[in-house]
């Protein structure tokens, strides 16, 4: 079952984005719903800084889970 992306879900890439200094399996979190496929994601460091916020289509997002479904 493929899980539908939401504000504020805590997703990882999928793929790299080496133009945006970006590596597979980095994570971000949805802050804005711009189409029905297309998101823009925040990535911050572990001091809470922004490095990268970009537009990313649900084909290159995985929905990550902390508890079990």
């Amino acid at each position: 079952m493929i899980q539908e992306i939401r504000l504020l879900h805590v997703v990882a890439l999928t793929k790299d984005l080496p133009e945006s200094g970006l590596l597979r399996g980095q994570v971000g979190t949805v802050v804005e719903f711009l189409s029905p496929e297309v998101f823009e994601v925040e990535f911050v460091d572990n001091e809470g800084r922004t490095y990268a916020t970009l537009p990313l289509n649900s084909s290159q997002l995985l929905v990550l889970h902390y508890q079990p479904a």
